[in-house]
């Protein structure tokens, strides 16, 4: 290892790299925002140009820019372009993927897929690797990388002693300590970027530990910032349930997503609006009979160790609720990419707070077994909360994948939480899902007697939330569990549930639902919080949004019509309510206006302008 030479070529870059690593590249790439775009684009068209060469690059969750799937989503989608996306260099090996025409000499292989977007792509499923993430340093090194490439942050006051790998030290800190440690040698290259904040931990590096460094603000660009997912009903219900599962003084993980967002907002609310969270606690019914119950406000507060670095938590920082220290952290974590908003907040926290924040490596956060004392008696009443897609009457849990082995995005961290939940005192995993989910017009139960694929499995089975209640099934015995699970699925769906487990002998044939538990019904969680929605702020996106008022709104309404389509029924039931709801136009005439629809002129704007004004009347 030499001292980082800086270029402000790209050109000369690339040369370099193919000059030390050889004509047969072995690059790794960080997942997410940490990806040098530029270097990576360069040695893509480098090797593609060249077939003496081969590139064969090792990653995870490539970021791109979403598709619409509809006329209505592409004019939601393409005013906001700027805001979120323009700016940001696409990824050639991605766009080669989804085209079809990579080039033979390049391969591409990931260990978390974007959710959802790879599904219909051959070669991205059959090149994923079913990978935990602690595991990823260990197929990285077998896989012998020779070169890589990472997004690095420049320090503020312009010295260049030391370089941040800011949102993504996850894999790339404990590369760079097996380089020191000899177990492995590899080009690092860094590509400077001025828009990635500096943060400490982990992620702070030494200049010399970078073989070459591309600095030049001709590379610079804007950061790939993900929209907010607007929160339902169905959110905000399971979102104050798992925040009642969180002890003062615990240690908190919470994924991403709308109920990530929904728990955060439970638990703000449990802090600042105590009454209130009591009383819509309440009004769902009390889960007191779950021994982690808890409803009090957060004195000790909370020490966070989450791999992915939400928003949220600098929400909970502010409220102070995220303020039990661990050597002098208040949270500890491996990756963050997220909305402008929370890029905002990022750029304008208080120095003193910002070293308060700690950017590790992915072992640190999801394992216990490197400096295993310390970390037992850092993480004392550690929630694990994380969401699934699925789960099974007998606690087993889907989270990645489909029936027929399709995978919808990875496994990443999940099982490692689940499995310190029952390495560590005290502590237990939360899974998260809605009762039902609902697509081309038709709605379907989360749960189910069984399904083709299992990512957590049933042996390791714990707290399962829906926004029905709360399942403890930790330590029961499979009827025990079955009828846990019955008490928390949607009403619509108990009754064949409870058959098809009688039928396999898992339940007694006279086991009959209790009256309190067959009122699970949408209709019925909409009057329990309705009266209490706007005093706890139960809207689409109550931690705030990159979107304007009127976008705020549609996306609601958009995301009911995504569920809508393909069902020619569902779309005909719903432009005949447009329709005859077309005095409410004046009402929705920002929306109108916002998607291009306050004048239709031809008959399919009508029909659109119809859905709009439906979807916006019933969305949630």
């Amino acid at each position: 290892m030499t001292e980082a030479r800086t270029c402000r070529d790209l050109g000369q870059v690339i040369d370099a790299v193919i000059d030390q690593a050889g004509p047969d590249i072995v690059l790794a790439l960080p997942l997410g925002l940490g990806k040098a775009n530029h270097v990576v684009n360069g040695l893509f068209e480098r090797v593609a140009a060249d077939r003496s060469l081969s590139l064969k690059i090792l990653t995870a969750l490539t970021l791109e820019r979403p598709v619409p799937r509809s006329e209505l989503e592409r004019r939601f989608l393409e005013p906001i372009a700027g805001r979120f996306f323009d700016g940001y260099p696409e990824l050639k090996y991605a766009a080669a993927l989804r085209s079809g025409e990579l080039p033979t000499n390049i391969e591409v292989h990931e260990f978390f897929l974007m959710p959802g977007r790879w599904l219909g792509n051959p070669v991205a499923q059959q090149n994923y690797h079913a990978i935990n993430y602690t595991h990823v340093l260990d197929f990285l090194l077998d896989n012998g990388i020779n070169v890589v490439a990472q997004l690095v942050a420049p320090r503020p006051d312009g010295s260049a002693d030391t370089f941040s790998l800011s949102s993504n030290p996850d894999i790339s800190a404990d590369l760079f300590d097996a380089r020191l440690r000899g177990r492995i040698d590899f080009m690092a290259v860094g590509q400077v970027n001025r828009e990635l904040p500096y943060l400490e931990g982990g992620a702070e590096r030494a200049a010399s530990e970078f073989d070459l460094l591309l600095d030049s603000e001709d590379f610079d660009f804007p950061l790939f910032k993900t929209p907010h997912e607007p929160l339902s009903s169905a959110d905000h219900a399971i979102g104050l349930r798992a925040a009642s599962l969180v002890p003062d003084g615990g240690t908190l993980q919470v994924g991403i997503g709308s109920i990530g967002d929904a728990v955060i907002h439970g638990l703000l609310l449990r802090q600042r609006d105590n009454d209130i969270f009591k009383r819509l606690l309440k009004a769902l019914g009390t889960d007191a009979t779950v021994p982690s119950w808890r409803t009090e406000p957060f004195r000790a507060g909370l020490y966070g160790v989450s791999e992915m670095f939400t928003e949220g938590f600098l929400d909970l920082i502010e409220a102070g609720v995220l303020k039990r220290e661990v050597d002098g952290i208040l949270l500890h974590a491996g990756f963050f990419v997220g909305s402008p908003l929370f890029y905002e907040k990022l750029a304008g926290l208080d120095a003193a707070v910002r070293r308060k924040i700690a950017m590790m490596p992915i072992r640190f956060i999801n394992e216990l077994y490197h400096g295993e004392e310390e970390k037992r008696a850092a993480r004392p009443g550690a929630r694990f909360i994380n969401s699934a897609m699925m789960a099974t009457l007998l606690g087993a849990v889907v989270s990645d994948g489909l029936a027929d082995g399709r995978v919808v995005s990875g496994v990443g961290g999940q099982y490692n939480f689940v499995a310190m939940a029952f390495a560590l005192d005290d502590a237990r995993s939360v899974i998260t899902l809605p009762a039902t989910r609902s697509r081309s017009g038709q709605t379907a139960s989360n749960i189910r007697l069984n399904y083709g694929h299992t990512t957590i499995p049933r042996h390791l089975r714990d707290l399962v939330v829906t926004e029905y209640g709360i399942a403890d099934l930790r330590g029961k015995s499979d009827a025990e569990v079955i009828a846990a699970m019955l008490a928390v699925a949607d009403s619509r769906f108990q009754g064949e549930l409870l058959e098809q487990a009688k039928s396999a002998g898992k339940i007694g044939a006279d086991y009959k639902i209790p009256a309190d538990q067959r009122q699970n019904l949408p209709e019925r969680l909409a009057a329990d919080l309705e009266p209490l929605r706007d005093a706890a702020n139960l809207t689409a996106f109550p931690l705030g949004s990159s979107f304007t008022e009127t976008e705020e709104e549609l996306v609601p309404a958009l995301h009911m019509l995504s569920e809508a389509a393909g069902s020619k029924g569902e779309l005909a039931r719903l432009a005949w309510h447009g329709w005859r709801a077309e005095s409410r136009a004046a009402v929705q005439r920002n929306c109108l206006e916002r998607m291009g629809l306050s004048r239709p002129e031809s008959l399919r704007d009508r029909f659109y302008r119809a859905l709009l004004l439906a979807a916006l009347e019933e969305a949630d």
